[in-house]
């Protein structure tokens, strides 16, 4: 018997006429995800099949929970022959080493030439069982261990308990896309939302030196390489906005510093996106959470572009966020105590229902447009691997 790792795909079944994009887009994702492990990758529209060595399975298996596309995975045990008596006594030899006293057979048949039903063949498994292994009994409503018969037209297949992946899509099979990145809690989970649906990401951060310290933006970075575990890699794109946030608030009524900032980064990130072929912006904006969160702020801000604007977390409160947050181990490096530009020059009072005409007289005010190619000009471009350690940010790791 071939050991092997077995891949259900979950909601990518349901895709018809592009089911071959789909898998295609898995399966490099799989092996990028997988290039230092020496496996070799076999899919169809059914099922992954991934051959590994022994002695880095658990390396695979740990890389193959951070891969989107995966409904779920399991150790199988590969039969090239269907005879049935010696299916049976392959399940047999395969079960004497488990512990557990209740348990269910379910049998697959894609292959309609095999000479039992599916159902005939899981009792005729269940009667071996029995017959050979004493005190266990069937229990078809909560079996201690499942076991999985598949027969295939190539092969028999033979595995249990199942391992639970993260589900989504491939990242990469919806284009992609601008995550504006701050140091916060909610748009790292924002960003793993999008990729969980298939965008393959960029970054985009904001720094305001020297008001902003080198911790905070090596905070982003140490973020974006968690956000990098999903996505393969991340380019992360550097924005120094200084002069253009001290020209604001020289410039502009204090009330209104959060939302002139927020059009102005807005606009970068719309010219930085389609610079780089990205379809969407992505953030963690949520509904009524800060001033420039509220219905009429974002109605105001999102004025500037013309590009889609994809908040995932808009409609979540901040307990559902901080427990995603949490499941993917971005909220500890989050909540580190260092300073966005989005924190500084904050008025005691900013405008909650601002206009689009105040806005629009009060950005005339100063030539932005200057501003905002020069920052765009001289901005930092950082490649983050999952398999790279940066030296810069390792202590926040």
């Amino acid at each position: 018997m071939e050991k092997l790792i077995l891949i259900k795909y979950g909601e990518l079944s349901t895709k018809k006429a592009n089911i071959n994009l789909f898998l295609k887009q898995l399966k490099d994702n799989v092996s990028y995800a997988l290039q230092a492990k020496h496996v070799a990758i076999k899919f169809d529209k059914g099922r992954m099949f991934i051959s590994f060595k022994e002695d880095n399975f658990r390396e695979v298996v740990e890389e193959l929970r951070h891969v989107f596309g995966i409904h779920e995975f399991e150790i199988a045990y590969k039969l090239t022959n269907k005879d049935a008596e010696d299916i049976a006594t392959s399940v047999l030899n395969l079960v004497k080493s488990k512990e557990f006293n209740t348990f269910k057979v379910i049998t697959k048949r894609s292959d309609k030439n095999f000479p039992f039903t599916s159902m005939d063949f899981s009792k005729k498994i269940g009667g071996v069982l029995l017959k050979n292994i004493p005190n266990i009994r069937v229990d078809v409503h909560n079996p201690e261990l499942l076991v999985h018969v598949e027969l295939r037209m190539d092969a028999v297949y033979i595995y249990f308990n199942s391992e639970v992946g993260i589900g989504g899509y491939p990242v990469g099979v919806a284009g992609k896309g601008m995550l504006m990145l701050s140091g916060g809690i909610d748009s790292p989970v924002a960003g793993y939302m999008a990729i969980k649906r298939g965008v393959k990401l960029e970054c985009m951060y904001f720094e305001s030196p020297p008001h902003t310290s080198i911790e905070a933006k090596n905070k982003v970075i140490a973020l974006a390489q968690k956000l990098a575990l999903y996505n393969n890699e991340i380019k992360l794109h550097v924005i120094k906005f200084t002069d253009i946030q001290t020209t604001i608030y020289q410039n502009c009524p204090h009330e209104y510093l959060i939302t002139i900032m927020r059009r102005m980064m807005y606009r970068i990130a719309e010219r930085v996106a389609r610079m780089n072929n990205c379809k969407i912006v992505v953030n963690g904006e949520s509904i009524g959470q800060v001033a420039s969160q509220t219905l009429t702020s974002m109605n105001v801000i999102n004025e500037v572009v013309r590009i889609p604007v994809i908040r995932p977390v808009a409609c979540f409160d901040k307990l559902e966020i901080i427990d995603i947050a949490k499941k993917i181990d971005t909220y500890e490096t989050s909540i580190l105590p260092f300073e966005d530009c989005c924190t500084i020059f904050v008025p005691e009072h900013p405008v909650i229902n601002p206009t689009f005409e105040s806005a629009r007289e009060y950005e005339k005010l100063f030539d932005y447009e200057d501003l905002l190619y020069k920052a765009i000009k001289n901005h930092e471009v950082i490649k983050i691997s999952a398999k790279e350690k940066h030296e810069e940010f390792k202590d926040l790791l």
